[in-house]
């Protein structure tokens, strides 16, 4: 079910009836409805894959039920690893069985052997890549005795099915989310109308400035050869607007329909691109993706701690597992390193740290040396963004190619240039907006609340209208799928 659809337009204000009105009176029923809606909200696109959902969260809650007590660390090393396994095995068979069954095919044939294996017709799980993610993190918190195991199955599934995250996160930990099952939630009128600002903000991102961006940078990659290097520079960048609008959108939709049924999840993306630096980028940027892979990934592995060769090795191996998480393609790996490059300069030198405040805080402007640091930021990310959207290597440095030539003097040329201008025109409201914003959660949390009821509902009207009036064609969330 989308966010941005008339279904669930329809079931989001039914489930609140439900929530705040009949099931009010036991926590337990409350937690049983979101099991029940969580369920509809992802069987509505192919009930067949809640078995997945369902065995999984039986898997973790027995693993985590299993460890409690058990002081034989053979055991509990066996006890998480049957966690591990079965979660990521089920990535493995659904996500990564066909792209490295397509290499080794690949690699024996460079060889003069010729294989004919048989290839999985499956289809890749909506959102499997981010609930398998927070069950994991359930499992790992439990084993480092971080976090006791629950005995409310209930409340556990709730956890790891809730609907406004199930498919596209954040990825939360059980540390933070689980322990909201377990409390009464009451009615809070002032949480429930900031929900609804940040899903406004959230639905503006997606259809006004996400899918408006996808047409013409559908158009420019698709189409690549056809244009000047100067079109091509410009469909890069309506892919970075894209997918900044499509991602951090649904981000904001989910942690806003979270807070209307008393939840609080974390914030998923900080103005990623007002970014000083690289470094600072990626603590902007997909947080909780970013800190799990920091936390169950580069720490274990010996993080920043040791010898040079170790800092370089394990920068590659975050990223390029980072870049492998979004998808079976070389192009996501080659995507993935070219980050660790851009990064490795910032960690030998000791300077990956030094942008941890917001940009211009307390100022309207930046001061020419930020501003020149957030345009050069912007600038190789939007590079790295070219091999994310490609279809494949060849694509990407055909792309690139086409790029660097005389061409790319020229002013660009494409169908629809009227249109494009003007959302290039909305793209400029709405970096200025995000601007004046940026020192919130989200753009409109605090933005209009001093003005005058007539100016500030006036604005949100204008908002509403926008999505009716200036929404792009109808698109899937792109990180549907991963």
């Amino acid at each position: 079910m989308l966010f941005n659809s008339i279904d669930f337009a329809i079931f989001l204000p039914v489930v609140f009836i439900l929530y705040w009105f009949v099931t009010n009176k036991s926590l337990k029923l409350q937690n049983f409805l979101i099991v029940v809606a969580s369920y509809v909200f992802y069987g509505w696109w192919d009930w067949r894959f809640l078995s997945l959902i369902i065995f999984s969260t039986i898997v973790d809650y027995s693993v985590g039920l299993k460890l409690n007590g058990e002081e034989n660390q053979f055991k509990r090393k066996a006890l998480l690893w049957t966690s591990i396994l079965v979660n990521l095995g089920f990535l493995g068979v659904f996500k990564y069985y066909n792209f490295f069954l397509d290499n080794f095919v690949t690699a024996f044939s460079f060889f003069g052997a010729e294989i004919k294996p048989n290839s999985l017709n499956i289809i890749l799980p909506v959102g499997i890549s981010f609930y398998t993610f927070q069950t994991l993190s359930y499992t790992i918190d439990v084993y480092k005795k971080q976090l006791k195991p629950t005995n409310d199955f209930i409340a556990f599934s709730a956890f790891v099915s809730f609907f406004p995250q199930l498919v596209a996160g954040p990825i939360e930990r059980a540390t933070n989310l689980l322990p909201q099952f377990y409390n009464k939630r009451i009615f809070d009128y002032s949480k429930a109308v900031d929900g609804l600002r940040q899903i406004l903000w959230g639905l503006f991102k997606k259809v006004v400035i996400a899918d408006n961006c996808a047409e013409f940078a559908n158009l420019i990659f698709n189409n690549s050869a056809d244009y000047s290097g100067s079109t091509l520079v410009l469909g890069a960048i309506f892919f970075t607007f894209q997918i900044y609008g499509d991602f951090s959108g649904y981000s904001d939709i989910a942690i806003g329909t979270a807070r209307l049924f008393g939840f609080n999840l974390m914030q998923n993306f900080n103005f990623p691109y007002f970014s000083r630096d690289i470094a600072e980028f990626w603590r902007r940027w997909h947080i909780s993706l970013s800190t799990w892979f920091r936390d169950y990934l580069y720490i274990p592995l010996g993080g920043s701690r040791g010898g040079t060769l170790m800092k370089v090795k394990n920068t590659f191996i975050i990223f390029i597992v980072s870049g492998f998480w979004h998808g079976a393609n070389w192009t996501f790996i080659v995507w993935g390193a070219l980050n660790a490059i851009y990064f490795l300069p910032l960690l030998l030198t000791k300077r990956n740290r030094k942008n941890l405040d917001l940009v211009a805080k307390g100022r309207i402007l930046p001061n020419a040396r930020e501003f020149l640091s957030m345009i050069l930021t912007f600038g190789i990310t939007v590079f790295a963004w070219i091999f994310f959207r490609a279809e494949s290597l060849s694509h990407a440095l055909e792309y690139i190619k086409g790029i660097f030539t005389t061409s790319l003097f020229k002013i660009p040329e494409f169908a629809g240039m009227t249109k494009a201008l003007i959302v290039i025109l909305i793209i400029g409201l709405f970096i200025i907006i995000e601007w004046f914003g940026r020192e919130e959660q989200y753009a409109l949390e605090k933005l209009g609340l001093e003005w005058k009821k007539p100016l500030r509902y006036g604005f949100y009207y204008i908002i509403i209208l926008a999505l009716f009036m200036l929404g792009g064609q109808e698109q899937q969330f792109i990180y549907f799928q991963f």
